[in-house]
């Protein structure tokens, strides 16, 4: 074929869009198209995360061992804030496999476009996807995490088979929920900020300790009172998640400490406004990225 023929041929090729798509449904089925490949970058990040060291992918183990070994014989046995709190190594550990989660998804999420930068700028690829893959390794050390939570929840004897294990989904749908959609919303703005990805971690840092994680709702409760100041601390879905969590794994404390009322019906609101804001926040992507080619 000539060039003059692959010209003519070229020209009579449709024009397709690249530059993202703004509705919802449609940039899912293509992300869906495409799960080979979000599976791929999953794998990815998980083997970069422990690259050149020996043990690899068992630090993922390690870690949360260790973290789980320090609350039980440091800060329950040595400071004494088990007698407060039953089994406060399971208490704590809890909390952090929940924070965890949503910790995880927005730091990778809101780098994600920009540590892709050589790939966004060369290949076209529903962007999304860079996001979802931090999704998709943060949902993988928070399985190990969980796996080891119900160990230590074994060797204590006091395993989560309980009713209040129901609270379990609804809790890490909030947390996949917001945490995909804010992953999102800071994916594409960290492209022209550069700055948010560390305002990223105070605001984090900040959540960590605005949750009942290292102290029991029922301590805020008293310092807050009743009222308007209690209400946004309790309906903060990373403290609704939480409590989801502890009411779900931390047998221990049933009767023990109080729980907000209306946990399910709060855990179920903050699931659904959690789909919405993926919706909102994936249109909000799309308009941005038209442009992240040039920012990068």
């Amino acid at each position: 074929m000539s060039a003059q023929e692959r010209y003519a041929r070229l020209a009579r090729e449709p024009m397709v869009e690249v530059a993202g798509n703004a509705n919802p449904v449609r940039s899912l089925r293509e992300i869906l198209h495409r799960r080979d490949l979000l599976g791929l970058l999953v794998r990815r990040d998980l083997k970069a995360r422990y690259k050149d060291s020996a043990l690899g992918v068992v630090w993922t183990l390690v870690r949360p061992l260790t973290q789980l070994l320090i609350y039980y014989i440091v800060i329950g046995k040595f400071l004494g804030a088990e007698r407060g709190i039953p089994e406060f190594a399971i208490y704590v550990f809890t909390g952090l496999t929940a924070y965890g989660l949503l910790s995880e998804i927005v730091s990778g999420g809101t780098s994600s476009i920009v540590a892709n930068s050589g790939l966004v700028k060369k290949v076209y690829l529903p962007r999304e996807i860079f996001p979802l893959a931090s999704v998709g390794s943060a949902l993988f050390n928070f399985g190990i995490q969980l796996v080891i939570l119900i160990a230590a929840t074994l060797v204590l004897q006091s395993p989560p088979i309980t009713p209040d294990l129901v609270y379990f989904l609804p809790s890490l749908l909030v947390l996949v929920s917001l945490g995909t959609a804010l992953g999102l919303l800071l994916a594409a703005t960290n492209v022209y900020l550069r700055d948010l990805q560390y305002l990223v971690e105070v605001v984090l840092m900040v959540l960590l300790w605005a949750s009942p994680i290292v102290y029991s709702w029922g301590m805020a409760r008293d310092a807050l009172g009743e009222g308007l100041a209690l209400d946004i601390y309790t309906n903060n879905p990373v403290t609704l998640a939480v409590l989801g969590f502890q009411k779900a794994f931390w047998t221990a404390g049933d009767g023990v400490v109080p729980y907000p009322d209306g946990l399910m019906l709060r855990l179920l609101i903050a699931s659904a406004i959690g789909i919405v804001l993926i919706v909102v926040f994936q249109r909000v992507f799309a308009r941005l990225q038209g442009n992240f080619a040039q920012e990068l």
